[in-house]
């Protein structure tokens, strides 16, 4: 593991956000649903792609509070572009459980 610098890391948007839509992908190569999550006014509505089916159903995640990396560049993935990379952790079976936050924060809320 390299270390990073706090400069490093404040370059970093980690943000919180709410699923607002959730549609099957079934052109992914991988299964995975793509999501659309508001964060807030400031920055608004982006889409990613997110391979949490084995765990979550589309009800699931619904209004779910997630937490996203929303300073990546746009990443083309087949068909669909993916705006931020929505975090989670690999479980060793390779499934992926969601990052989230344990309290209510407001959409657009920074990780600082």
């Amino acid at each position: 593991m390299q270390p990073i610098t706090w400069p490093d890391f404040e370059k970093i948007e980690i943000r919180v956000g709410t699923i607002v839509e959730v549609e099957n992908f079934p052109e992914a190569k991988i299964p995975a649903y793509k999501i659309k999550v508001d964060f807030g006014s400031e920055i608004g509505i982006k889409k990613s792609s997110a391979r949490i089916t084995d765990l979550y159903s589309k009800e699931d995640l619904l209004n779910k509070k997630v937490i996203g990396v929303i300073n990546f560049p746009p990443k083309q993935i087949g068909p669909f572009v993916s705006e931020f990379l929505c975090s989670g952790f690999y479980r060793a079976d390779g499934t992926v459980v969601l990052a989230v936050p344990d309290k209510d924060v407001p959409n657009g809320s920074k990780l600082g």
